[in-house]
């Protein structure tokens, strides 16, 4: 069996490929979803907080679909000798790819990628950031097509769907586990609004 990256090796490794201190964010948020979604499933938490820390490891350097993300990320942590498991999950995030999401590992990274984003820039534009957040001001954003832009609402709703849970918990679930790491996450919004 592979011995998978410490948290420290794997923190050295995004900052060394990854400049940008917003993707370095949303690569935080998903980790922290994904380990509270082990945490909940009986999972490997360390295993699926890898897989959410490195899943856009590759995305500054090398962002075009056709020959860069995720296939740099994949080769590195084959390089470094990493499970497999995790090098599959991080391939199935990316539609393109054609890799099918068939474990709980790879459902889970793709059902909380977009979400988790989506709620970090939800929290930014409100006062409170993500406290006091509920499921029903985060899907009445999802309606507003100009609000993060970039977010893709059908890998939401499918995340949601392919993992098997109920859009709402799902959105109530990842609001909790990133309410957890606000101040890493730059979220906790004003003292005074809380």
């Amino acid at each position: 069996m592979s011995q998978t990256l410490s948290r420290d090796a794997a923190w050295s490794l995004l900052t060394e490929w990854v400049e940008s201190d917003s993707l370095r964010r949303h690569c935080l948020a998903v980790e922290a979803s994904m380990r509270a979604m082990a945490e909940a499933r009986g999972a490997d938490v360390g295993l699926w907080g890898l897989a959410g820390l490195l899943h856009d490891l590759d995305y500054e350097r090398y962002p075009d679909p056709d020959t860069g993300h995720p296939r740099m990320a994949m080769a590195e942590l084959e390089r470094l000798g990493q499970p497999p498991e995790l090098v599959r999950a991080i391939a199935s995030h990316a539609d393109y790819l054609h890799v099918s999401r068939d474990s709980d590992l790879e459902k889970a990274l793709y059902a909380v990628d977009e979400l988790s984003g989506f709620v970090v820039a939800c929290a930014y534009v409100r006062p409170q950031g993500i406290h006091g957040m509920t499921p029903k001001s985060v899907k009445k954003k999802l309606k507003t097509v100009a609000f993060a832009a970039a977010v893709n609402r059908d890998d939401i709703r499918r995340g949601a769907e392919e993992l098997g849970v109920e859009l709402d918990a799902h959105i109530a679930f990842v609001i909790d586990a990133l309410a957890g790491q606000a101040e890493a996450l730059g979220i906790e919004g004003s003292t005074e609004a809380v």
